[in-house]
């Protein structure tokens, strides 16, 4: 679903043009995202105005000038929030937002943790996405990350430029999510997995997000890494060869 609504502003009317550039983190988009974006885990504090991680994934956004990001999974759009407007401000590149929205009702405790179905109805994910003035910059996939990265090539989408990782947490969901994301991705990618900290979920094999990075941190001559580890911690994986998918495909678990 591509969502195309016009860009509003607050403090803006209709009649006003938008400067060619403009940096979007005020105090009251701020706590808008707080708000309605609703992070969780992201080292973020609302009574500070403190989005956290939030501001890393703005400031990755504005420093690389991506062309095509894609985040895999989100609760209530927080990554792809704070991603979009870095690319808004950019005044350039596009986002790939895919989510089966699965409820943790409906579907169960096996295909999500606590899971709302926030973006099931399309007029209800645009409405979500224009309240930040993003709505234009993102298409929504309402599907699994594998049904997606298997019609990659017939959506002609571009290579990607920043990834941010959120869906299954299961260490071989997370492996997928990362290896398919580096067949469409190459050298100078920049891969984000959220969710490195969480350890009493990994201890009981509820999750391999951390387990998935030590395996990953195994082939040093292809990536290189910085882990986050506050919160429910985040890591930045920057790829350093092309096909480096290759180099992690036959790797046993950490």
């Amino acid at each position: 679903m591509a969502i195309t609504s016009r860009l509003r502003l607050p403090g803006l009317t209709p009649d006003q043009s938008l400067p060619p550039s403009r940096f979007s983190l005020s105090s009251d988009v701020i706590r808008t995202i707080l708000r309605h974006a609703r992070p969780l885990g992201h080292h973020e504090s609302a009574q500070q105005l403190n989005l956290g991680f939030g501001f890393l994934y703005y400031a990755l956004v504005r420093a690389l000038r991506p062309k095509h990001i894609v985040v895999i999974g989100s609760g209530f759009g927080f990554s792809v929030v704070c991603l979009a407007l870095g690319l808004r401000d950019n005044a350039r590149g596009r986002l790939s937002f895919v989510d089966p929205s699965y409820s943790v009702l409906s579907d169960g405790p096996l295909k999500t943790v606590g899971g709302t179905s926030q973006w099931d109805d399309p007029a209800k994910v645009e409405r979500h996405f224009a309240r930040f003035g993003v709505e234009h910059l993102l298409t929504h996939y309402r599907m699994r990350s594998e049904e997606f990265f298997a019609r990659y090539d017939e959506w002609k989408l571009p290579r990607v430029d920043l990834a941010f990782i959120d869906g299954s947490h299961a260490y071989d969901d997370v492996r997928q999510d990362f290896l398919s994301t580096l067949r469409k991705a190459g050298r100078n990618a920049y891969l984000l997995l959220h969710d490195t900290n969480i350890y009493i979920r990994e201890m009981v094999r509820h999750a391999g997000v951390k387990r998935w990075l030590k395996t990953v941190e195994r082939s040093k001559d292809a990536f290189e890494f910085l882990d986050f580890p506050f919160s429910s911690g985040v890591a930045i994986v920057r790829v350093l060869v092309d096909e480096a998918w290759k180099c992690l495909e036959s790797q046993p678990p950490a």
